[in-house]
C-alpha cells in the first residue's frame, strides 16, 4: 500500500492509502467533502523505530565533525576462515 498525499484548499493536507498505482488525480476531502487534487511529496524512507532513526542522524552528525579513526579492518566474523577450497582447478591461482 503507498501513502498519497492531497491538499484541500481549505482544511490543508491530508493523506489517503491506496493501492500503489491506483491513486486519483483528485480526493474527496474527509472533513469537508470537497475535491483536493493530489501533490507531490517527498519519499518516506524512514521505517525504523523513532530511537534508531534518531541514533542513526546522530552518529551521522558526529561523524562528520570527529570521524572515527580507523587503525585495521574489522575482524572476521567467528567460525569463518580464509582456506581455499581444495579444488584443482583453483589451486593454479596466486593466493592473497
Amino acid at each position: 500500500m503507498a501513502i498519497y498525499e492531497y491538499c484541500c484548499a481549505q482544511d490543508g493536507v491530508f493523506e489517503v492509502m491506496r493501492r500503489m498505482g491506483t491513486a486519483e488525480p483528485t480526493a474527496a476531502c474527509p472533513t469537508c467533502g470537497a475535491e483536493a487534487p493530489r501533490i507531490v511529496s517527498a519519499p518516506r524512507v524512514r521505517s525504523a523505530s523513532r530511537g534508531a532513526w534518531h541514533a542513526a542522524v546522530e552518529r551521522a552528525d558526529n561523524s562528520r565533525y570527529e570521524p572515527a579513526v580507523v587503525s585495521s579492518p574489522p575482524p572476521l566474523p567467528r567460525g569463518r576462515s580464509n582456506v581455499l577450497p581444495l579444488t584443482p582447478v583453483l589451486r593454479g591461482l596466486p593466493r592473497p
